[in-house]
C-alpha cells in the first residue's frame, strides 16, 4: 500500500513531467538529456519530497533542482555539445520555417553561458517573473536581471538570429557599434 507522500508525489510528476522535460529541452539542447536531466530531477525530487511538498512554491522547488542538476551536468561534462540543424521529429504538424526557427534559436541558446541560458529559458520562455527566477536559481534579483540582460544583448548580436529579429541585417548597425561620448566639461 502506497502512503499518501507517494500519492501526491505521483500526482506531482503527472501534472507536471511534460513541462519539466521542455524547460529542461531548453536548458540542454537535447532530447535524450532532456528525459534524463528530468528523470534525474523527479528522482532528486522524490528523495526530498517531504521537502518539496512543504515548501510554499514546490514548482519553484523543482526548478531550482532541475537548474541545479542541469549545471551539475554541464561542470561534469566539460564537453561541447554541438546541436544539430534538425529538431527531433515531433507528432503533429509544422511548418518547416517554424522548425528552421526553433532550430536557430535552440543553437543560439545552447551558445549561451548555462547561467545566462537559465535565466533567459525560464523568464522569457517559461514567462516566470524575476523574483520566481531568482527564487529558483538561488540569487538575487538584480543579478537575474543582469543575466537576462547580457543573455538577450548576446542574442541580438548572434549572426545566426539575424533574419529572425525584425528591422536587422547581417552586419551590425552603427548603432550596434557607437561607443557613447560623455561631455567632459559641464555645459554653459
Amino acid at each position: 500500500m502506497r502512503s499518501h507522500g507517494e500519492d501526491e508525489f505521483r500526482a506531482f510528476v503527472e501534472d507536471r513531467r511534460t513541462a519539466l522535460v521542455r524547460t529542461a529541452y531548453l536548458l540542454c539542447g537535447d532530447r535524450d538529456e532532456a528525459e534524463d536531466l528530468a528523470q534525474a530531477t523527479l528522482t532528486r525530487t522524490y528523495t526530498s519530497w517531504a521537502r518539496v511538498a512543504a515548501a510554499q512554491n514546490p514548482d519553484a522547488y523543482v526548478r531550482r533542482i532541475l537548474v541545479n542538476t542541469n549545471l551539475s551536468r554541464v561542470r561534469r561534462r566539460r564537453v561541447t555539445h554541438f546541436l544539430t540543424d534538425r529538431l527531433p521529429d515531433r507528432a503533429g504538424p509544422d511548418s518547416i520555417g517554424v522548425v528552421a526557427e526553433r532550430s536557430v534559436l535552440m543553437a543560439a541558446l545552447a551558445r549561451l553561458p548555462a547561467g545566462r541560458r537559465a535565466a533567459v529559458v525560464l523568464r522569457y520562455w517559461e514567462d516566470r517573473s524575476e523574483s520566481e527566477v531568482a527564487q529558483i536559481l538561488g540569487c538575487a534579483v538584480g543579478t537575474v536581471r543582469s543575466q537576462t540582460f547580457k543573455g538577450l544583448a548576446q542574442l541580438r548580436k548572434d549572426p545566426q538570429l539575424a533574419d529572425l529579429i525584425p528591422g536587422r541585417t547581417q552586419t551590425p548597425s552603427t548603432s550596434d557599434t557607437e561607443v557613447r561620448q560623455w561631455p567632459t566639461t559641464a555645459p554653459h
